[in-house]
């Protein structure tokens, strides 16, 4: 499989006004170009507001998913992020994986109590895992972060992994980010194989203040290229390589021993 370009953005989302995030996302990604895979925060375009019956979509009419889906066709990349859609009486925090092949979804399944999330939404049962140029990329959101159990990899018969990269978009307040920043490690670390991770900036209507720290870890634990101000606007840039995550599942073949 081919390395993989990312691109992270971290913005401060516009609290409830799509069209304001929708006009903030597209000037930030001004003369981006030539990567795989783009990943915006949790609830992207209306920021983590509890407010969903004014604020969720239906699937069948998301402006949302439809700016979704034009912004992966311009920038020619997959887009992950997550949107509030209501289904009949039911409210989730539904992630969306979008690419040229079409739409996967994956719903939020530990849903956030101290927040008020869980009176909100529901939270969905299952694991979703995409198949992206050859990669195996498991879709999550925020809290679902502390719940290891959710995404322990695995060998199958053949002896190849589960899944080979772990995307979380969140809305990880800076109070507990270094709860973030270790948790997402371990993730890394336990399961042998990549993580994604994209928080927003910025104070939300809830006067809660976030600070970014969007980071890309590889296998052994390590961080990639951290923004110069972790807790500013701004695009995170770097790779998977397929060559070394294969290198060091070979020279360290823990997942075998489960």
């Amino acid at each position: 499989m081919p390395d993989l370009n990312i691109r992270i953005l971290q913005f401060d989302q516009v609290w409830e006004d799509k069209q304001k995030n929708f006009s903030k996302i597209k000037g930030l990604l001004h003369n981006q170009n030539d990567f795989d895979l783009l990943l915006l925060p949790e609830m992207f375009h209306t920021g983590f507001t509890m407010n969903h019956t004014t604020h969720s979509e239906q699937m069948t009419h998301s402006a949302g998913i439809d700016f979704l889906k034009s912004l992966s066709k311009e920038l020619n990349c997959a887009i992950y992020t997550s949107v509030s859609i209501q289904e009949n009486e039911l409210v989730f925090n539904r992630g969306v994986f979008i690419d040229k092949e079409g739409m996967t979804l994956y719903d939020k399944r530990k849903c956030f109590g101290l927040g008020g999330e869980s009176e909100s939404f529901t939270p969905g049962q299952n694991e979703v895992i995409v198949d992206f140029h050859g990669w195996k990329l498991n879709l999550q959101i925020c809290y679902d972060l502390r719940f290891p159990e959710l995404i322990r990899n695995e060998l199958n018969i053949d002896g190849v992994a589960k899944y080979d990269a772990l995307l979380y978009v969140a809305n990880w307040p800076k109070k507990r980010i270094k709860h973030w920043i270790s948790l997402l490690k371990a993730r890394a670390i336990e399961n042998q194989c990549y993580v994604i991770a994209c928080n927003r900036v910025g104070t939300d209507g809830n006067d809660i203040e976030y600070n970014g720290n969007s980071l890309i870890i590889d296998p052994n634990g390590v961080i990639q290229n951290p923004l110069d101000e972790n807790y500013a606007e701004g695009i995170l840039i770097g790779k998977l390589s397929a060559h070394d995550l294969s290198d060091l599942r070979k020279k360290l073949p823990f997942l075998q021993d489960r």
